[in-house]
């Protein structure tokens, strides 16, 4: 079965703003985004990608624009099912304010139990992107081959859920993984598991390095904005 190569948009004006963005329209990359953009050909230049699947959101197809403008012979292919889960009601507000809301607790520390106010369950979410990936899988094997590689472009607590459906873990694990603004994971299919060959690789390390102020023990919500 192919390999599927899952990268995260750029950074954008929601992550450097502390705003959980959703599906909010008109969230674009910012300056640093825009750069992370267009470095992605260089990083993805040895691989024979035989279809490129994106999220609908503008902060996506901005993200993939580089690439596509350095292979013209590929189009992509949108698909609502790896979009942001919806936030609903919590949808453009700050992740600042949205801490010591009851429920944030929940998305924490057992995320197969939240569902947001006018949006989605995270399960829902899980499922519809797993549901895409499988669907994207048999259609690249049949008209690429087994050995095929191809490329998603999507959002951060999507990629992590993905990761965890790859690894056997359960959703309520999922928030102990980290995927940056523009960073690269991989999991190659086979007929009987996948192998997560790549996690979050952005061949930059300054974010491993010490900040002025620590992380705390909480996820991002939404995937967070990376290295400062």
């Amino acid at each position: 079965m192919p390999t599927l190569i899952l990268v995260r948009h750029g950074r954008s004006t929601a992550n450097t703003e502390g705003l959980l963005a959703g599906w909010t329209p008109g969230v674009a990359l910012d300056e640093r985004g825009a750069a992370q953009a267009a470095a992605l050909p260089g990083r993805l230049a040895e691989l024979p990608l035989a279809e490129i699947v994106t999220s609908p959101l503008q902060r996506c197809r901005e993200t993939l624009r580089p690439l596509l403008q350095a292979r013209p012979d590929l189009s992509p292919h949108t698909d609502e099912r790896i979009g942001e889960c919806h936030y609903g009601d919590w949808s453009g507000r700050k992740l600042a304010e949205l801490k010591d809301e009851p429920l944030m607790e929940v998305v924490q520390a057992h995320p197969s139990a939240a569902a947001f106010p006018g949006g989605e369950s995270m399960r829902a979410m899980q499922t519809r992107a797993a549901e895409a990936v499988r669907e994207w899988n048999a259609r690249v094997e049949r008209d690429h081959g087994a050995d095929a590689v191809y490329l998603m472009c999507s959002h951060g607590d999507i990629i992590k859920s993905l990761v965890a459906d790859a690894l056997g873990l359960h959703l309520d694990l999922f928030q102990r993984i980290s995927v940056e603004p523009c960073s690269i994971t991989a999991i190659r299919y086979t007929r009987l598991r996948p192998f997560l060959v790549r996690l979050g690789d952005t061949g930059d390390f300054t974010s491993l390095a010490p900040r002025e102020e620590p992380a705390g023990g909480e996820a991002e919500v939404g995937g967070g904005a990376g290295a400062p």
